[in-house]
């Protein structure tokens, strides 16, 4: 009775994730209108364009990167104590990833009873990153720039695309270091965040 109790809790609260998402977006509509009116959509894109490096059970490899303050992130910051998941998104200012990332601002009480960290990298520099995320309302996560040397650390994940961009990826990794999870998509289509909160879920407490 217990487990069936939680399972049902576990649904509910998927539910109402995804009923936020379509429904609470988390900017104004004078903030939205602007946003889109600065969207470059680049149409169709080749689902997957670079070669795989990692596999689940691989050690992470560790970076510094900085985020939109000017400080430095380091991955190995986190050992021992958050799990981490990163998020790579192609570029700024393009359709999905302007949905992607505002997503997770509502989902963040997932990560917190997870103890889990969500970092955002994409291959802008830190003026881009600075204004999209700006005119997106701002996100809760560290915003890191992989900039130069250009997608250096989305090259050791094996998620460069020929193009210099990344492919959109995200990789959950414990608090060991240990990646636990891979998801490359479809670079077109913005992953389902109940997918992610079911492999933080299946993280070590």
């Amino acid at each position: 009775m217990f487990l069936l109790a939680k399972k049902i809790i576990i649904s509910l609260a998927f539910a109402s994730v995804c009923v936020a998402i379509l429904f609470l977006i988390p900017m104004s509509h004078a903030e939205s209108e602007a946003l889109d009116s600065c969207i470059y959509n680049p149409g169709k894109l080749k689902p997957q364009a670079s070669v795989p490096k990692l596999n689940i059970g691989d050690k992470a490899p560790d970076f510094t990167l900085q985020d939109l303050a000017g400080k430095k992130v380091s991955l190995s910051s986190f050992r021992e104590n958050r799990n981490v998941v990163i998020s790579f998104v192609p570029a700024a200012w393009t359709p999905v990833c302007s949905q992607q990332w505002p997503g997770y601002v509502i989902a963040k009480d997932f990560f917190d009873k997870n103890d889990s960290v969500l970092l955002g990298i994409t291959v802008d520099n830190l003026p881009t990153l600075y204004a999209w995320t700006k005119q997106m309302g701002n996100v809760w996560f560290p915003v890191l720039s992989d900039f130069w040397p250009h997608g250096a650390v989305a090259q050791n994940y094996g998620v460069l695309r020929e193009d210099g961009t990344t492919e959109r990826a995200l990789f959950v990794i414990d608090k060991k270091g240990t990646i636990r999870y891979i998801d490359v998509h479809d670079i077109n289509v913005k992953p389902k965040l109940e997918e992610l909160i079911k492999e933080l879920e299946k993280l070590p407490k």
